[in-house]
């Protein structure tokens, strides 16, 4: 009798990149990481030291434990929002120590044992792993692309069934960047009124877009005609996924956002898993991280800049992103997605993502950081174009 839930049957065994990159990491050989996505190591200028007054102020470690987290710290979330244009009050917030937590406490909350929500594909691969650990399965739909991404909304209302329990989408999207246009989203919410299904709408990369376009939707608060669940936190919103802060925006008509909020409150008090420190220091450090955004925003500038000039007149193509950290490149179609990347790191010492981690349709897509340093970054986007033939 095995001693181990059934949960837990990925293969522990690593796959080709991972064996590659101890191989040269053991040979002491130094590589391109153009994966690398913690603001934490991609800034020299980190405001570490700020991070660190923020902490050093709070006078106050008494503990007093709200299930929804506490009320100075929602009300610095809702100013937050209310900067954006965004309308939110702090008694529709609930703060968790992450977004991935956040993600499990919304699958406890909406489904049972073997229930069924819908998550996009491409995405970050994230859900099923989330999903499977409270015994929820994940059922697909797609997003097309056709110079630019687009949810196939024929795929969304064929994998409803009668154990669907909610709709998730990632806005923008990781890793193609593609945001929720304004026809989509009335879209979006038509099908699940229709369908009487809440919708989980991932927003961590909300402030991160290419441009200023109106037809991009950034956020489902303000959306009520349909319970909606939207989800942001510090790890993006702020550069900051060490100080493990994370929140949830209750939305929808009057009648279900209470009884969700009132169900919710028993398991957020079930764990009580936000901190004091966080929560006390919570309006310094969005202050702060108002810089470190700025540092995001023209890494991710510079370095889509740098993209754009180096593959010009090449084979690789950059697919269209509206916003997000990634950029999406298609290789020539001679080689696999894993061949192409393991080439590149063996050969060249440049680590990229394949698309197949994401589940990216066709050959051959590679996915890289575009908060990568940029001197790594040119070099690597450098060898990778001499890897392609030019």
């Amino acid at each position: 009798m095995r001693p181990y839930s059934g949960r837990l049957s990925w293969s522990l065994l690593p796959n080709r990149l991972s064996e590659l990159l101890e191989e040269q990491r053991r040979a002491g050989i130094p590589v391109l990481d153009l994966t690398i996505s913690n603001p934490t190591e991609a800034f020299p200028a980190y405001p570490h030291g700020r991070i660190a007054q923020a902490y050093a102020g709070i006078g106050d470690f008494t503990y007093r434990p709200d299930p929804f987290g506490q009320e100075q710290a929602r009300t610095a979330i809702a100013a937050w929002y209310g900067e954006r244009g965004i309308e939110a009050s702090p008694d529709q917030l609930a703060l968790t120590a992450s977004t991935s937590e956040a993600y499990s406490l919304l699958f406890k909350l909406l489904c049972d044992p073997e229930d069924e929500i819908l998550i996009p594909v491409p995405s970050y691969p994230l859900f099923e792993y989330l999903a499977r650990l409270e015994a929820v399965k994940t059922v697909p739909y797609r997003l097309l692309y056709d110079g630019s991404w687009f949810i196939d909304f024929a795929s969304v209302r064929a994998a409803i069934s009668s154990r669907t329990k909610a709709i998730v989408v990632v806005n923008p999207n990781n890793p193609t960047g593609s945001f929720l246009k304004i026809r989509e989203r009335a879209t979006l919410l038509d099908l699940a009124g229709l369908h009487g299904l809440p919708i989980i709408s991932d927003e961590v990369f909300m402030d991160y877009s290419f441009g200023h376009s109106k037809d991009l939707a950034r956020t489902l608060i303000g959306q009520d005609d349909v319970l909606s669940f939207s989800l942001n936190g510090l790890s993006k919103a702020a550069g900051m996924p060490q100080v493990k802060l994370g929140w949830i925006a209750i939305n929808g008509p009057g009648d279900a956002r209470t009884e969700a909020h009132a169900r919710l409150e028993l398991l957020l008090d079930t764990y009580l898993s936000v901190g004091t420190p966080v929560q006390s220091a919570l309006a310094s450090l969005l202050e702060t991280g108002v810089e470190v955004q700025k540092q995001i925003v023209a890494r991710v500038a510079q370095n889509r800049g740098v993209l754009a000039s180096m593959l010009l007149d090449s084979p690789v193509h950059i697919l269209h992103a509206e916003g997000g950290w990634s950029a999406i490149l298609q290789l020539p179609d001679i080689l696999g997605e894993e061949s192409w990347s393991a080439r590149l790191l063996s050969e060249y010492h440049v680590l990229v993502q394949p698309g197949y981690f994401f589940d990216i349709p066709g050959e051959a897509h590679v996915i890289v950081s575009l908060i990568s340093d940029p001197d790594v970054f040119g070099e690597g986007i450098r060898r990778l174009r001499r890897l392609s033939g030019c």
